[in-house]
């Protein structure tokens, strides 16, 4: 297995079939860490944000148990040498930028959220970054970089030695530390420089003694540094995504694996020593065999140099397209979090240079079946401005799309917009592209049929109007639900026009500002045109009284309507916290606000429309039930709203709870269950809510069936207790006697019948998700129930005079 930290989870991937295997869910923060338990190999540490040390049992992912130190935590390190405790770099407390590296005790308590707040400062002043610290030999020595200095902690010896190098080397070369790795057998430490440099530091146990020697072949900073497990090699990478070995820290024994992508920015060695893998900044995992030879590419969501396409639903796959690999468009599936394919639109090879102006893919949009798709390539330096309008057709036979038309420089200046008219595409010539440009027009491109017989392609696009207003830019484009109507932005106007007749309809306006977004209403709304301005007003217009419905003060900076419902989200920023208001355009006040999204900048939004509508209980919740709708922040990480509670989302096997549908399918539970079956039978049929004392709340059943095999105690120890809880108790009644007395407490009256089999309902209900949380339900007796039952008799209807 491989594992790796994923935002807030901790993800386990098969290396034989590149498939992710497990989730890990439980921090409430970003995992910043993650450490096989020396102790335990089946066992994994995690560290995160959220000032908590997880330990899990990730074959079968379970949560073991919680330590909350109660400070972030920014790395996390675990040693063999040292059984009772871990490692953690977290913030100096009282200082800005100041980082510590601290020992943290896990005490051996009972229970499964446990209190960790022994710690001890082994260092000061550390960089926060993992790759800046790392431990020697079987744990004798630490040593940490940060800037222009090395420190080296002695455990035995408790002491700090520094080494400090000049800013630059006497050639010019940047000796800023970037990385630092540790010998596993010898005293040998390796640090990574900002001009490429590798250094060997020996000898450091002496201050003055000391000794380095020099590798040489990055070109650029080095990113990571990883000794394999018997320390015969070094590996190292940066930015040339070249993983470079190291043979016996000779400068000329060195082999190499070019291409692989992007920049490597993290490296791992397996503890059998038999793969290698690395971690690239376009997201990308990366194994290779210890021969140095490609193995296998765990993809995900390709982190792209600049997102300018911003998020488009494909209609055939619902997978999420947006820009990849440079030139290219990614095809990303949201559910399986893999990348189905990537389209090179560009088709050009690109050079990694930095400063050289290169073709970029700005725009893209889906016709309504996904039959076509539209690009816009771009090229700008001083003199001139290169555009290519793409048309590309899907072939159903390679089951990708092919180019169908280029239109060289579609406008003489960039393209602001492009939306296709949403038909059922059951004629070519119902479809319709419109663009929107800075030189003032929008065009509408249509399909034409050639008459060459000679022709390649017998269906090619043209345009077929120009349209303009008062020479205004045009910023904003948008088709109506029915495609009957086109609207178009021009600064601060919106102008709405007849898509077959190209008459103008009308023009709104609602100064000052200029309109940034519009879109249309849906369905029951759909007279309805949305539009927000760089003012910081949302206008809503009726089309067919031509005039503005209403208007509210938001700084909106994403606009975007679900395609299945009435339902609008609108994204503002105020001071980098990002906010979302979902609204119906028939209605002023929004159905639902959540203030404070995230702390970063939402750039874009879309609602992806899921296979089987959601089934929710919350009512604020309903406008997701038939979409899911995605965002993309500045940093690009996207996110999305969930309809469950963070205690929802965890799997029960993650918070250890007893759910009989996943109990495994052995003939014990086979067992367990229909006897469990018969038992509830008999429960409804006495109208009775009966506790069975070997119900799964029982600690023998949980004992053996979620646990582990591996960490079972002996099954000698473990029988006895499990035969005991199976053994009724003799002050127990049996079924009949207690079918006796239903049948004589029957002869009551109907009316105390009837109430008394609702409040046996009720409590049948309520049992269920109380056992499942591992609480028990206080039972009444006989006669406390005759009681309440004699009070429920008392008339108090007089009191309400009063």
């Amino acid at each position: 297995y491989l594992l790796s930290a994923s935002g807030d989870f901790v993800k386990l991937h098969s290396v034989a079939t590149e498939e992710t295997v497990r989730l890990l869910r439980g921090h409430a923060g970003l995992v910043t860490g993650i450490e096989l338990n020396p102790q335990n190999r089946l066992q994994l540490y995690s560290s995160s944000l959220d000032g908590t040390i997880k330990l899990w049992d990730f074959t079968d992912g379970i949560l073991i148990k919680t330590f909350t130190v109660g400070c972030k935590l920014l790395a996390l390190y675990a040693l063999a040498s040292f059984e009772d405790s871990v490692f953690v770099v977290i913030p100096k407390s009282g200082e800005r930028d100041s980082f510590q590296l601290v020992s943290v005790k896990l005490t051996k308590a009972a229970g499964q959220e446990i209190e960790a707040k022994e710690l001890a400062v082994i260092l000061d002043g550390v960089d926060k970054s993992p790759k800046n610290t790392a431990f020697g030999r079987e744990g004798e020595y630490v040593a940490s970089v940060k800037e222009l200095e090395l420190q080296v902690y002695f455990f035995k010896r408790k002491q700090i030695n520094r080494f400090s190098l000049s800013a630059t080397s006497a050639k010019g070369g940047n000796n800023r530390f970037t990385c630092v790795a540790c010998h596993p057998k010898e005293d040998c430490i390796a640090t990574g420089h900002g001009d490429g440099k590798i250094r060997l530091w020996r000898n450091f146990y002496h201050n003055k003694e000391y000794t380095f020697s020099t590798l040489h072949w990055h070109h650029d900073i080095v990113m990571d540094l990883a000794f394999s497990v018997e320390g015969t090699s070094l590996l190292s990478g940066g930015i040339e995504s070249v993983l470079v070995q190291w043979h016996n820290g000779s400068d000329c024994k060195k082999d190499f694996l070019p291409r692989l992508g992007s920049a490597i920015e993290c490296i791992s060695v397996s503890s059998d020593g038999t793969s290698y893998c690395t971690s690239h900044t376009d997201n990308r995992i990366t194994i290779i065999s210890s021969n140095l030879r490609f193995s296998r590419s765990i993809q995900g969501l390709i982190k792209a140099r600049d997102v300018k396409t911003g998020l488009v639903v494909d209609p055939r796959t619902k997978a999420l397209v947006l820009n990849g690999e440079p030139g290219h468009l990614q095809f990303y599936c949201l559910q399986t979090d893999k990348q189905l394919y990537s389209l090179d639109i560009v088709q050009q090879e690109y050079i990694h240079q930095e400063g050289l102006n290169q073709l970029d893919l700005v725009k893209v949009a889906f016709s309504a079946q996904g039959k076509w798709l539209a690009t816009v390539e771009e090229r700008e330096d001083d003199t001139d401005l290169e555009l290519h309008l793409k048309l590309w057709v899907y072939d159903e036979e390679t089951q990708s799309f092919k180019l169908n038309t280029r239109i060289n420089m579609p406008h003489e200046d960039h393209i602001t917009a492009m939306c296709f008219r949403d038909t059922d595409e059951v004629e070519d010539d119902s479809v319709m592209l419109v663009t929107a440009s800075k030189d003032c027009l929008f065009k509408a491109w249509v399909i034409v049929e050639d008459t060459d017989p000679e022709a390649q392609q017998s269906l090619s696009w043209s345009c077929d109007f120009v349209g303009s207003y008062h020479n205004y830019q045009a910023t904003n484009c948008c088709f109506s639900e029915d495609g009957s109507l086109l609207a178009v932005s021009f600064e601060e106007t919106v102008t709405v026009w007849d898509s077959f007749t190209w008459d103008l309809k009308c023009t709104f306006c609602h100064p000052p500002g200029k309109i940034t977004n519009i879109c249309f209403g849906r369905l029951t709304c759909s007279k309805y045109l949305i539009g927000a301005t760089d003012h910081g007003f949302l206008c809503c217009w009726n089309l067919l009284s031509c005039a503005l419905e209403w208007s509210a003060q938001l700084n909106v900076l994403v606009l975007q309507p679900d395609p299945l419902s009435e339902h609008i989200a609108a994204i503002s920023c105020i001071s980098k916290d990002s906010s979302l208001f979902v609204f119906k355009p028939n209605e002023p006040r929004p159905i639902c606000i959540q203030r404070n999204l995230c702390k970063e900048k939402i750039q874009f939004a879309v609602f992806v429309p899921r296979d089987i509508p959601e089934t929710t209980g919350s009512e604020k919740h309903l406008w997701l039930r038939r979409s899911q709708i995605f965002f993309l922040t500045n940093t690009q990480e996207l996110m999305t709203l969930s309809t469950k509670s963070p205690e929802e989302r965890l799997t029960p096997s993650s918070k250890q709870l007893a759910v009989e549908e996943s109990l495994p399918m052995t003939p014990f539970s086979l067992l367990l269950g229909k006897h469990r079956h018969q038992k509830s039978q008999e429960d409804v049929d006495l109208g009775k809510v009966v506790h069975s004392h070997h119900n799964q709340d029982s600690p023998a059943v949980k004992e053996l069936l979620h646990t582990p095999a591996h960490v079972l105690p002996s099954a000698s120890f473990l029988c006895p207790i499990f035969i005991n809880s199976l053994l009724t108790s003799k002050e127990n009644k049996s079924a009949e006697e207690v079918a006796d007395e239903v049948e004589m407490e029957s002869k009551d009256s109907e009316d105390d019948s009837d109430e008394e089999r609702d409040i046996a309902e009720i409590e049948q209900y309520d049992q269920r998700p109380m056992d499942f949380w591992g609480e028990t339900t206080c039972k009444l007796s006989k006669s406390e129930e005759k009681e309440l039952r004699k009070i429920r008799k008392i008339d108090y209807s007089w009191i309400s005079s009063f």
